[in-house]
């Protein structure tokens, strides 16, 4: 691809006064433009620029007479005289070759047995005639991690034969929720259990100007906390969340359970079970994760948990349950660690807080859903393996129950999980249990500004749709275990 750049070198004082006199001169017709400039405006051009012009007609060929014209026309001011002395370059590019050709294929070298090949390589530079010579790769005799390259998978020590399928923070699996309680050997069951959502109703478990104060956590997340017309969703979400935390924990002085949990963020997991004839694994970082000293008591009954067993897991053939799952043959097994070592004061996982809106990561509501219900499994079931090893068991001699709150800043999930069995190589026998409440709005609208259509206010600005029940459910879960 060549590039033609014509320079107008700096005009004679002489030309300048032809041009300066030349004030009646208007531009060609289009007509002239489109058939036979070349002849007409070129000689014009002569006239007044003599050592110009002779350089325009050497690259007539090369340039289109129409464009050349029209930057020419440009340089002259609205209704005055022409003027090249604003505008002294004119850039011209066209195509003066064909079609690149396609790179050439290198060599392959011929071996000839019992033939040693001459090459310049003694001579120690470029001889036309002799081949290249070929020399062994050079291997540092030191450890440098920025040229360090990774023996093939086969030749790791940890590769084995039988994949393995890891789910992680940024999974998303196809199914949702029914893929997550397949994984996980649980029952899935709408709604929250009762006598949960009974402790925030207590009037002796709420906050004194209880709506009033959530209303302002809302406003400083949404209003308060930035000075843009519309923040980011990931500001206001964190931000409200935080808020609503901060509010729950000033109950602390009438339940003094409350003083015996701790907050642990981006802490990593790692859990590892047999599902079927395939071995799973999850890994990575969950969310803000609120750990106690005392283990949460269980959300159902023996009798509830022992009619588990009648129930039949939802499939969703021909849909592969290993979906989307990273498969991997370099493990190890039996990978199972909660994030913190044996002396760790508050063992127990209480409460996972997920944000939906996270860049890296972000997921739709279902899949969402499936990532709280997978780290909740994942927590529940290293703690199993903490106390009663890696062993399956039938039934679990006391259940292990995890909770999980996700939320965008304005729709709620509230989950709860209990492990009964860890024998999650069939589908039968007890089962798992899993409480889903999904997709509950705290409020309708917060706007900066209010939303206006055909001269009627629809949406006013500020807070509008506020639910007191939605803060009472997250109140409950905050409140399990302590009150």
């Amino acid at each position: 691809m060549l590039r033609l750049v014509i320079i107008l070198l700096p005009v004679p004082q002489h030309e300048q006064e032809v041009v300066e006199e030349e004030s009646t001169w208007r531009r060609p017709a289009a007509a002239g433009v489109e058939g036979g400039q070349r002849a007409g405006f070129i000689p014009k051009l002569g006239n007044m620029f003599p050592e110009t012009a002779q350089r325009l007609k050497a690259a007539a060929p090369l340039v289109s007479q129409t464009r050349l014209l029209k930057d020419l026309c440009r340089s002259r001011p609205h209704g005055g005289p022409f003027s090249l002395q604003a505008r002294r370059q004119i850039s011209v590019s066209g195509c003066l070759s064909a079609k690149i050709p396609p790179p050439k294929k290198p060599r392959e070298p011929v071996e000839i047995p019992g033939l040693e090949m001459v090459t310049y390589g003694e001579r120690m530079h470029f001889v036309p005639g002799l081949a290249k010579p070929s020399y062994p790769r050079w291997e540092r005799d030191y450890k440098d991690p920025r040229f360090y390259t990774a023996p093939p998978a086969q030749e790791m020590p940890l590769y084995k034969e039988k994949p393995c399928y890891v789910f992680n923070q940024r999974t998303s699996a196809l199914e949702g929720v029914r893929q997550a309680a397949w994984l996980t050997k649980a029952k899935v069951i709408r709604g929250l259990p009762p006598h949960l959502l009974s402790l925030a109703e207590n009037p002796e478990n709420q906050i004194p100007d209880q709506d009033e104060r959530v209303q302002n956590a809302i406003k400083h997340a949404r209003f308060w906390d930035t000075m843009q017309e519309r923040p980011r969703k990931e500001k206001y979400s964190n931000t409200l969340l935080l808020n609503l935390l901060h509010l729950c924990a000033t109950l602390q002085s009438r339940n003094p359970a409350l003083g015996r949990r701790i907050l642990a963020e981006d802490h990593s997991l790692a859990a590892t079970w047999t599902r079927g004839e395939d071995l799973f694994q999850i890994r990575g970082r969950n969310g803000l994760l609120q750990n106690s000293m005392d283990p949460l008591p269980e959300a159902s009954g023996k009798d509830e948990v022992s009619e588990t067993a009648n129930y039949v897991l939802e499939t969703f053939y021909p849909v592969s349950p290993t979906i989307d799952l990273q498969q991997i043959n370099v493990y190890k097994e039996d990978v199972n660690c909660s994030g913190f070592t044996g002396n760790y004061p508050y063992p127990h996982a209480h409460t996972l807080y997920f944000l939906e809106t996270i860049h890296s990561c972000k997921l739709h509501p279902e899949q969402f859903r499936a990532k709280m219900a997978m780290f909740m499994f994942g927590n529940a079931l290293a703690r199993a393996h903490k106390l009663y090893g890696t062993e399956p068991q039938q039934l679990l001699d006391r259940p292990i129950t995890v909770q999980a709150v996700g939320t965008n800043g304005r729709i709620f999930q509230f989950l709860v999980f209990q492990l009964n069995t860890t024998d999650l190589s069939g589908d039968d026998g007890i089962k798992n249990q899993l409480w889903l409440e999904e997709d509950v709005e705290l409020y309708d609208f917060a706007k900066v500004r209010p939303l206006i259509k055909k001269k009627q206010v629809k949406v006013p600005a500020g807070l509008t749709g506020y639910k007191p029940e939605v803060f009472t459910k997250f109140l409950s879960l905050y409140l399990h275990g302590a009150a």
